[in-house]
């Protein structure tokens, strides 16, 4: 147990001289330590008539007064409470300090997009080590997000992070649905992100509760696309007369039959490319996203593709084996690509690796742990969702199957 310092001297107190027309006046709080005092007003009113100055509280039955003598109690509780830290602390404190750490005045005001920026410049300076550089892309743009949405709702350049409330969480997320058209899913992943630098403001003391409390992330279920094994072909036996098309072609098919995503296929080296312990060829290498390690055998449409390249100069030079342009280029061609081929589908870079998941392995009866461990999935929960799409298309054919039958 620790003392209550018998130097500390709480009073509770009115000034009868500061009494509105209907005779109530504020109620003061008073802390004494050594002789020096602090003050402050506890933000309640009491009749003048109804204040008793030697017992420190208000007198008769009436529920507000009843509620004004709780708080008195309360404060008086508090102000104990602060001194007893203090001494478990071993710090020295004045009648001041007590009164600032009542009213909350102790803490240093951190501002919310500095909080913000100092997380940023330390997933820069971690790239490559901790992080890949699409997550921090992705920070600096929910930053961005942010500061832009207090400039709109707040008519300021930075707020501080004390403010931060569930009206502020969910006024963000109708902002980057509405002003920043983001879809429903982008949305929710940019306040996930945001979360994180909430979570370092509770973890350091700069706030007492956490806002994101009652906030639920709840993700939709997105249908993807991708292509059947027509499609591949069609894209395959399409005569192609440029060469940066049929570059692109070649980079996104082998895509298709290795489930590689575009930074990962982008930053393959001849030392990726390796003997397995079936002899046969394997793309080994580390994901730039999760950093989890893909282990892919290398299928013969795959090997064609790379044998094609492995007189290229330039990649011998870079220690490359694909001549993979610019995301922005290759999503851009590849949709070129599919209209020449009569895909209708919004075809991206990306829908190769979920074509990859699909059509070439699982519907080819490929175990789904398989198929997680090639895509350096961390969940198989992830992986699971390309079986439900799997399932749909079975549910979809059936049902075609049952209309002919009838």
């Amino acid at each position: 147990m620790y003392s209550v310092s018998v130097q500390l001297s709480i009073l509770f107190y009115i000034k009868k001289s500061k009494a509105n027309l209907q005779g109530y006046t504020n109620i003061y709080l008073r802390i004494t330590l050594d002789g020096k005092r602090a003050e402050c007003s506890i933000n309640r009113k009491v009749h003048t008539d109804l204040w008793n100055s030697r017992s420190q509280n208000a007198l008769g039955n009436s529920p507000e007064n009843q509620e004004i003598n709780r708080e008195i109690d309360l404060i008086r509780n508090k102000i104990y409470t602060i001194e007893q830290k203090f001494q478990r602390d071993g710090t020295t404190y004045s009648a001041v300090q007590l009164r600032d750490v009542y009213l909350g005045k102790d803490k240093t005001k951190k501002m919310l997009l500095e909080i913000f920026q100092e997380h940023n410049d330390e997933v820069d300076s971690l790239i490559g080590k901790d992080f890949a550089a699409g997550t921090a892309e992705r920070y600096r743009t929910c930053k961005k997000h942010i500061a832009e949405f207090i400039k709109k709702k707040y008519k300021k350049n930075d707020i501080p992070v004390q403010d931060v409330d569930h009206k502020f969480i969910t006024g963000l997320e109708y902002y980057l649905k509405t002003t920043r058209k983001c879809a429903h899913n982008s949305a929710i992943k940019y306040i996930t992100n945001f979360k994180k630098i909430i979570r370092i403001a509770h973890a350091n003391d700069w706030i007492d509760k956490d806002p994101f409390l009652h906030w639920k992330a709840k993700l939709k279920i997105v249908e993807r696309e991708f292509l059947t094994e027509e499609e591949i072909q069609k894209i395959i036996e399409l005569e192609l007369k440029m060469e940066r098309l049929d570059q692109v072609r070649d980079i996104f098919i082998f895509c298709c039959f290795t489930g590689l995503a575009y930074a990962d296929v982008k930053k393959i080296n001849r030392g990726d490319i390796v003997l397995g312990t079936d002899g046969e060829e394997w793309v080994k290498t580390k994901r730039s996203k999760t950093d989890t390690r893909s282990n892919i055998p290398i299928l013969p449409i795959a090997k064609v593709i790379i044998e094609k390249y492995k007189d290229n100069e330039q990649l011998k030079e870079k220690d490359l084996v694909l001549p993979v342009l610019s995301n922005q280029k290759m999503n851009a061609y590849i949709k070129e690509i599919a209209t020449l081929a009569g895909i209708t589908k919004n075809l991206t870079f990306h829908l190769a690796r979920h074509t990859f998941a699909t059509t070439v392995t699982l519907t080819n009866g490929v175990p789904i742990e398989s198929v997680s461990k090639m895509l350096g999935h961390t969940n198989l929960k992830t992986t699971q969702h390309y079986a439900k799409i799997l399932d749909m298309k079975v549910s979809k054919d059936m049902e075609i199957l049952r209309n002919k039958f009838k």
